[in-house]
C-alpha cells in the first residue's frame, strides 16, 4: 500500500533497482483503491522476474530479495 500521490512507475523503478543482478523485470499487474484501504491510499501489486545466472534460488534467497525490494521501495517512495 502506498499513498495515492505515489506514481506506480516510481514503485516499479524503485523495485527494479533493489537488486540489479537478479531482478530481470518488474511489472505492475494490479492497482486497487477503496475497500478496506485507508482514505488516500492505494494498493499496487508488482510481478518480479528473477533471473539468476549461476544457480537456482532457494526459498530463503527469494524471501530476502522480496525484503530488499520492499525496503528499497519504502525508502524511495516514503
Amino acid at each position: 500500500m502506498v499513498d495515492e500521490n505515489i506514481e506506480a512507475q516510481s514503485v516499479v523503478h524503485a523495485a527494479r533497482g533493489a537488486n540489479k543482478k537478479l531482478i530481470h523485470d518488474v511489472q505492475l499487474f494490479d492497482l486497487f483503491r477503496g475497500g478496506d484501504l485507508l482514505e488516500g491510499q492505494k494498493s499496487l501489486a508488482i510481478r518480479l522476474t528473477l533471473q539468476p545466472s549461476e544457480k537456482s534460488l532457494t526459498d530463503a534467497e527469494i524471501a530476502d530479495i522480496i525484503q530488499q525490494v520492499a525496503s528499497h521501495v519504502q525508502k524511495a517512495t516514503g
